[in-house]
């Protein structure tokens, strides 16, 4: 039995790199909402662990 993937562009999509994916994307709103508050500091550091995450998901493709 396979995993369940998707080929598109030439890229092996799977449930492992859309959740890597979606973690970035709340990490970015959680930057967005630190931002809000004026928490500049830990915006910055919740950004770097969302640029890690999307680096990550784009590593394993």
């Amino acid at each position: 039995m396979g995993t369940a993937a998707l080929d598109t562009g030439g890229l092996h999509f799977t449930f492992f790199n859309v959740a890597v994916f979606a973690v970035a994307v709340f990490l970015l709103a959680g930057v967005y909402s630190f931002l809000k508050q004026g928490l500049k500091g830990a915006a910055l550091i919740v950004l770097c662990l969302a640029g890690l995450a999307f680096a990550g998901g784009v590593m394993w493709l």
